[in-house]
């Protein structure tokens, strides 16, 4: 017998247990009518075909002038889209469809009391609200091409508003999530150096009409002490006409906006002819590891991609009602609730409040009455919806041809209670992977092309070509194999670079897997995700989360997602976080913290019972130091889960500031129950 090779197991594989899921196949009704059933798709945008093949998903939008260069790698690894080419992003989204679609509603805003009408807004009509803001802001706010605002906005049709106008002058727009502190919107007024902050006096949430104002106040305070001075805040009322906050205007600094558009009534702009590679807007990433980071986005080339993807992969149509339930402060937000939709002239659900408010039947009365028929949330939501409203959807008659589920892994028996109760057995679902700095869909089936499979992303979208390398940059080849995902070539909708950070955004996102840093050859630059990911033998990827969201367990590194899955199979299990915890024999080893469904009582038993179903799914290797049954999850304001407080806790270690959290008093709780203080 000759030498056997012994394959080591790398720091970079992970042992993956979670067991690979059977396909779901779409509806042939759904395929009669898919904007994409062509298979030759993937041959279109093989690397073959790069970067011409991005072409097609700028042939969406209407040009100025067109591109002389598809894409110009002499500034590597800042890479320009279409260069040459002159576009206006609030032109595509506005103008081109009021032609034959001017009556036709573009927005649908839906307030959170259930007492105040929704407010249809046609194209036509945003057309002249966009056009008198956009007056406003240059004329009054002296705003102009290649100036930052920054907006502080909640969920209204206003902020999208907002975005539009600033998009059809060239102003560059920073919007800060809603529920983010005034320190963090402060933090981005002094990295964009805005002058201008665009707020508004208040919105509901959780049935209390919150005041907002206040926020404004103090970034620019706090922001004037980073030395960005703020000469003056507009805000919009939530009530136009009258004011629904306490904190009251600053003389000579602060602005009502619904007074002062009284003066612009009737004006037009002309949409800026902006170049393709001009940045369109700045969105920035959190700041846990040091700063936040502001990833720049085009114009040109970030438009075409989410025009092309809400087309092939989201089946947008104009005569479709398509609600993401994600807020507008989120990448996902400016991609698939504003820029992408509108740009396809369909009509985007914009709803203020939370989606289990006053019940859990919210969303699907929303969905019933609007006959909403894409629908686009999270992991995060459906759970939330599965725990407390298992069996609401069927009481409402609404119908989704499509779902789209985005932002983090979602563990299978979440997907199959999605397909079958939310989905009433009939949607296509597509499970998308992308990050903002992504700008749109990275992973995903194409619905009317790829079959699904619970738990995994898929593969590739058209004309991105993922590669799964290991510590050592060697490729991973072998399906199963966890490594660090990558994308080998740079596609329309990634970021330009870190706002005024150019060496962080090289550092961060390309200097681990470059082949030369001197080349000007995209093959030389695979983009580093920052996920950890296996691929199947179909192709299909499943990404396990951050690549330091794994737990080293004796040499052994298992994915928290895979952990928290195995976790929710079990019948009483609402949601479940792992995190790791230092071990002086194991290196590490995992807490795992579980929310009940109501009405299920914490016990001992139930305790071991859900320990006992992780040693049988993934193995003894995965068992809990502990599993904490704890009465809620420490969140912030959108919902997600707060894994780095829980490791605080579990670790002994300091939680920090858990006062943005939307439920601070429940760190208490599980701080006294874990440690006993």
């Amino acid at each position: 017998m000759g030498d056997k090779k012994v394959e080591e197991t790398t720091e970079a594989q992970i042992a993956v247990h979670w067991q690979e899921e059977g396909y779901y196949y779409p509806s042939t009704k759904f395929i009669g009518q898919a904007n994409l059933t062509d298979p030759a798709v993937y041959d279109r945008f093989s690397l073959d075909n790069f970067p011409d093949c991005f072409t097609e998903y700028a042939k969406m939008l209407d040009w100025y002038k067109p591109w002389n260069t598809v894409l110009d790698t002499s500034d590597a690894p800042c890479w320009k889209w279409f260069k040459g080419g002159l576009i206006n992003a609030s032109y595509n989204c506005i103008d081109r469809h009021l032609e034959k679609n001017k009556n036709k509603t573009a927005i649908h805003f839906v307030p959170e009391p259930e007492s105040e009408r929704v407010d249809h807004i046609t194209y036509q009509e945003l057309y002249v609200r966009v056009n008198e803001f956009a007056a406003l802001l240059r004329d009054f706010a002296g705003l102009k091409r290649g100036d930052r605002v920054t907006v502080h906005m909640p969920m209204t049709a206003e902020l999208a508003i907002t975005m539009l106008a600033c998009a059809r002058l060239g102003v560059i727009h920073s919007v800060v999530f809603g529920g983010f502190s005034p320190n963090a919107c402060a933090d981005r007024i002094v990295d964009s150096q805005s002058r201008v902050l665009i707020s508004m006096d208040a919105y509901y949430r959780s049935g209390t009409l919150l005041n907002h104002k206040i926020n404004a106040d103090d970034a620019v305070k706090i922001a004037k002490n980073g030395g960005q001075v703020v000469d003056k805040v507009l805000v919009w009322q939530r009530y136009p006409g009258k004011s629904s906050t306490e904190t009251p205007m600053v003389a000579g600094r602060d602005f009502f906006v619904n007074e002062e558009l009284k003066n612009y009534y009737g004006k037009r702009i002309e949409p800026e002819k902006m170049l393709a590679e001009d940045p369109l807007f700045l969105m920035y990433t959190s700041g846990t590891t040091g700063k936040p980071k502001g990833c720049q986005h085009s114009t040109g080339g970030y438009l075409a991609y989410v025009a092309g993807t809400s087309k092939y992969i989201q089946d947008i149509h104009p005569e479709d009602v398509y609600w993401c339930m994600a807020d507008i402060g989120w990448i996902t937000g400016h991609s698939y609730i504003v820029y992408g939709p509108l740009a396809l002239c369909a009509s985007s659900v914009i709803y203020e409040g939370v989606p289990t408010y006053p019940d859990a039947g919210r969303s699907w009365r929303i969905a019933q009455e609007l006959d909403v028929n894409i629908f686009h949330t999270a992991p995060t939501a459906i759970r939330a919806l599965r725990k407390i409203g298992p069996d609401e959807p069927a009481k409402y008659n609404y119908h989704f041809k499509h779902m789209t589920t985005v932002g983090e892994p979602i563990e299978p028996e979440v997907w199959k209670w999605y397909q079958r109760e939310v989905g009433k057995g009939e949607a296509a679902i597509v499970d998308t992977w992308w990050q903002t700095e992504n700008g749109g869909f990275l992973c995903s089936t194409v619905p009317g092309i790829k079959p699904m499979k619970p738990g995994s992303a898929g593969p590739g979208v058209p004309g991105i070509h993922p590669i799964i390398y290991d510590e050592n940059g060697h490729e991973v080849t072998k399906a199963g194999i966890a490594g660090n995902i990558c994308i080998q070539n740079p596609w329309p909708g990634q970021f330009q670079t870190i706002w005024g950070d150019r060496d962080r955004f090289v550092e961060t996102y390309f200097a681990r897997y470059c082949k030369d840093p001197k080349s000007k050859d995209w093959r030389d630059w695979p983009y580093l995700a920052g996920d950890a990911a296996t691929k199947s033998d179909d192709g299909y990827y499943r990404i396990l989360g951050r690549i330091d969201d794994v737990i080293n367990v004796s040499g052994h590194r298992l994915g928290t997602k895979e952990i928290e899955s195995a976790a929710l199979v079990v019948n009483e299990v609402a949601e479940a976080a792992v995190v790791p915890v230092a071990h002086d024999i194991k290196g590490k080893v995992p807490d795992l913290y579980i929310a009940l469904k109501p009405g299920y009582e914490a016990t001992e038993a139930l305790a071991q019972k859900i320990s006992d179903a992780i040693c049988e799914q993934i193995g003894k290797i995965a068992k809990p130091r502990k599993v904490w049954l704890v009465p809620d999850m420490p969140k912030t304001r959108s919902g997600k889960i707060m894994r780095r407080v829980l490791g605080a806790i579990s670790n002994n270690k300091d939680v920090g500031d858990v006062m943005t959290l939307a439920n601070p008093e429940v760190v208490v709780i599980i701080k006294e129950m874990v440690t006993g203080k």
